[in-house]
């Protein structure tokens, strides 16, 4: 196993075991909330988002982006004395950014609570959510520093830190501040956000002193002597090239993001809900139900977060054998993961919404939603490993194709046929950006692909697994009561994996020589 693929495996299992336990304390958190603040709260609290988002887009995303690739193709050049300017200016980069942000969103929240998201409601956590810009804009560059290193350990523990501080700190102060209030509830709710994200910020900044990563490369660049130093300017530039068409790219995806989730309330107004029946529907659709279906995307993310330095260095090194394995790999395992999801979700999504948030709604859309997972998870890789060959303008159209087309299909489907019609138009905008995606992958790279070992014998194995586990649980939730649905999801995800495991060679060794 070369120390590439070493690193890679290590820094997804690492970024899955982290982003699983801050899933899973998240789940926690949102029953939480949904009993703390009831679904139409839920939505207000929920529609402050896409402009966090688009925030967030603009000083972090494409610099960390941009710091990750830079810092791993100066790795893969030996050229350590770099490393720790690339960072430097990254931060300085996001941090001035995030705190014109952080003043503009203050100084102007009343007018986009009311003229952008149409819901005056929204203006104070607005106030507060834009406090927390500075230190996510740092907190993000850091992470994109180790990714490039493929030195997964600080960034997993600054995301489970960020969850643990943000829910303890929310359920005692809600518990003694909030007293009940909703409304306040809401607004220590975006609190939360901005006491984790601090919390992360001074953890990761820590771990630029503490650590011995630092000390390691700092050594290296003063032992390699024929390692070049470039000046800040040329770095800068480099930087700034990089960052802008990443950061326009994915700002007008998440601008399209945005006006979708603003669109679903208004659409279902038209449709003839109420407003509070609107942002009760949306509410559940995003607080509830597409955490679940998201749930299992941690492994899927953490790949795809490695992913992208792993191709870049491969490509600047010119490896095409290691980028066909390593795109390989990721297909075969994204598919698999997504294919297992999908079961559970079709099995025991209903079940799962009525116990755990006591909706029948949210377990409906669990089951509806449950289509997407393979389209969803093996799009995020595809997308890396684009990403990564240099090819970001592709994933920037692939996107805004479908987010386009997804837009018009919610304009035209949702006023007739209400949360039918926004599940069509998810389904049949994802089925359009991973074909796409896919279409370029193979192009480029022609990884080897087994329909069979990667689609047939898995949907096979998952359906016949999950119609007997569900015609059992059946028989026994009379008598087990919630821990059955416990059960049969844990036996589906333990039988499939075991029969997969022998049947398509999921985890053979051959993979990784």
């Amino acid at each position: 196993m070369t120390k590439n693929k070493s690193n890679l495996i290590k820094g997804t299992v690492v970024l899955t075991l982290a982003g699983l336990a801050t899933r899973f304390i998240g789940f926690f958190y949102r029953i939480f909330l949904s009993n703390a603040m009831g679904a139409e709260i839920m939505g207000i609290y929920q529609l402050v988002f896409p402009i966090y988002m688009i925030c967030f887009t603009i000083f972090a995303s494409g610099i960390q982006t941009a710091i990750s690739t830079l810092v791993a193709n100066e790795l893969g050049k030996k050229h350590y004395k770099n490393l720790q300017n690339v960072l430097k200016i990254g931060i300085i980069m996001s941090l001035s950014t995030a705190i014109v942000l952080t003043f503009l969103v203050s100084r102007y929240s009343n007018m986009i609570a009311t003229n952008i998201l149409r819901e005056p409601g929204c203006a104070s956590s607005l106030r507060i959510l834009a406090y927390a810009f500075p230190f996510c804009g740092i907190t993000a560059c850091i992470n994109g520093y180790y990714y490039g290193l493929k030195k997964a350990g600080v960034p997993a523990t600054t995301q489970l830190l960020e969850q643990i501080i943000r829910v303890f700190f929310v359920y005692i102060v809600a518990s003694y501040v909030g007293k009940g209030d909703i409304k306040i509830t809401s607004e220590l709710a975006v609190l939360g956000v901005v006491i984790g994200e601090i919390a992360s910020q001074v953890y990761n900044l820590a771990s630029l002193y503490c650590t011995s990563t630092p000390r390691e490369l700092s050594h290296l660049a003063k032992s390699t002597q024929t390692s070049p130093h470039y000046k800040n300017e040329k770095i800068t530039g480099r930087l700034f090239r990089m960052t802008v068409p990443l950061t326009a790219n994915r700002l007008l995806i998440s601008i399209l993001h945005s006006v979708e989730a603003i669109l679903i309330p208004n659409m279902l107004k038209k449709y003839g809900l109420s407003n509070s029946e609107a942002l009760s529907i949306y509410g559940i659709l995003n607080g509830m139900s597409m955490p679940f279906i998201m749930f299992p995307s941690a492994i899927t993310n953490s790949l795809s977060v490695l992913l992208l330095p792993t191709i870049s260095e491969a490509q600047s090194s010119s490896n095409d054998t290691m980028i066909k394995k390593t795109t390989a790999i990721s297909i075969k395992y994204s598919m698999l993961i997504g294919i297992l999801s999908a079961g559970i979700f079709v099995s025991f999504g209903q079940e799962l919404g009525n116990i755990i948030f006591h909706n029948e709604l949210a377990g409906s859309l669990l089951t509806t939603l449950a289509w997407l997972c393979p389209f969803l998870y093996i799009t995020t890789t595809l997308s890396s490993i684009i990403n990564g060959l240099g090819l970001a303008h592709l994933t920037f159209a692939n996107s805004v194709v479908g987010m386009s087309f997804r837009i018009l299909l919610i304009l035209y489907l949702v006023p007739k046929q209400g949360m039918n019609g926004y599940l069509i138009s998810l389904l049949i905008s994802q089925l359009v950006i991973t074909a796409f995606d896919g279409f370029i992958v193979i192009k480029r790279i022609k990884p080897p692909f087994d329909a069979a070992d990667f689609i047939l014998k898995p949907g096979i194995i998952v359906a016949l697994s999950g119609y007997l586990l569900f015609r059992l649980y059946e028989y026994i939730a009379p008598a087990a009561g919630s821990l059955s649905i416990v059960l049969g999801c844990c036996f589906l995800i333990c039988i499939s994996f075991i029969l997969l495991l022998g049947i398509t060679k999921a985890v053979s060794l051959k993979d990784f020589k």
